[in-house]
């Protein structure tokens, strides 16, 4: 018995307990569909060891103030309580025992406290009861296993999880997790990108859901949270609070934009994200198949970051407009194709990364880019590159 427990806690994660406690219900069903009495309240404690099992009828103490009178209708409009008020049953003596017989018993039992009147031991269950035991077991560990998988998963969400494709539908991926199967859907892929069945895939965890149909989980391998928690598991000083991920500006398969902070003096945050020889940013650009990342120093001055996030390109002068939360970026003509970037994709993250709109001048002052926070951009050069 034991062994088969240990079998089932591995291969499910249910615990013994739970099975003991599936198969004490289902005894006790039985019981009660054979032997049993309408309204009776029948548990059952199976000793793991000796195989017997002690069955119980369980009757609840009430007193009068608890009680329906006899000429007392069932409607739902007398059965709705005043909030606070305890609801009124009607007395059944296979279910309740008045608090005064209760207390020749048990002197300081309470109304609602239950008592315990153990039953003869019965071995002989009918075809029915039998069919009524396991369907309960098996319905119990179903409810447990469930339980447990939930459980498991909840913990892990908000982080990357590692799972094998096991088909793809309609653009959806679903990957096996051993225990569960999670979704991939297509808007949550990274542009371009191609999944085989037997693959191993990882991905975002971001959104763990109990359903009456089970256990859903949804990855996403586009969010920016994907490219932060990459870096978490890459760079030990942002795994340790060294380094600090302030914002991040992502169009998924193409570039991402991440500012980063150091929380102690002597620390470059980011030659630590990039690594020696580039070694931590290149696992993280091949997990992205090839997406380019500008990290970028986060400054608390709007003027010193609004210049950092328009990286690579070199900046004369940046012109901040608060009331506006605005800010004019004056660049040479060599640089302007650099600052706007190929589509305006270099303006618009950086504008993302900001929260500023931020307008493109050159050095003679006419506007040739402009991007808003919302990713907007108008941009007499949005195909330069």
């Amino acid at each position: 018995m034991q062994s088969a427990l240990s079998q089932l806690e591995e291969e499910k994660g249910v615990s013994k307990e739970k099975v003991i406690e599936a198969i004490e219900m289902a005894l006790a069903a039985a019981y009660k569909k054979d032997f049993g009495k309408k309204g009776q309240i029948i548990r059952a404690k199976f000793n793991m060891e000796t195989g017997e099992t002690e069955f119980s009828q369980i009757r609840i103490a009430v007193d009068e103030s608890m009680l329906k009178a006899e000429d007392e209708e069932d409607s739902e409009e007398k059965e709705e309580q005043e909030e606070g008020a305890v609801r009124k049953i009607r007395f059944n003596p296979e279910h309740h025992i008045m608090i005064e017989e209760a207390r020749k018993i048990k002197k300081d039992i309470q109304p609602g406290d239950e008592l315990v009147f153990p039953l003869e031991n019965k071995k002989d269950y009918g075809r029915i009861a039998a069919q009524t035991a396991k369907q309960v077991i098996i319905q119990k560990i179903r409810e447990a296993e469930r339980a447990s998988v939930y459980e498991e998963f909840k913990k892990k969400e908000g982080q990357i999880i590692s799972g094998i494709v096991q088909r793809v539908d309609n653009g959806n991926v679903f990957v096996d997790m051993s225990r569960v199967t999670a979704i991939l859907p297509r808007d949550e892929q990274i542009r371009g990108e191609r999944y085989r069945v037997g693959e191993r895939v990882r991905a975002l965890l971001f959104s763990v859901e109990d359903t009456p149909r089970g256990i859903n989980l949804h990855l996403s391998r586009s969010r920016s949270d994907f490219v932060a928690k990459l870096f978490e598991l890459e760079v030990p000083e942002i795994a340790n609070a060294i380094v600090e991920i302030k914002e991040i500006a992502r169009e998924a398969g193409s570039r991402s934009k991440i500012a980063v902070a150091s929380n102690e003096d002597g620390v470059d945050p980011v030659g630590s994200c990039v690594g020696q020889k580039g070694v931590r940013i290149n696992a993280i650009i091949m997990e992205l198949g090839g997406e380019k990342i500008d990290i970028i120093e986060w400054s608390g001055d709007p003027e010193r970051f609004v210049a950092n996030s328009l990286s690579p390109a070199k900046i004369l002068e940046v012109e901040i407009k608060e009331k506006e939360r605005s800010a004019v970026v004056t660049v040479d003509e060599d640089q302007l194709s650099l600052a706007i970037g190929k589509g305006g994709q270099n303006v618009r993250l950086a504008a993302k990364l900001t929260g500023w709109k931020i307008d493109i001048r050159s050095r003679e002052g006419e506007t040739v880019a402009s991007a808003t926070e919302d990713g907007d951009i108008d941009s007499a050069e949005e195909d330069s590159k």
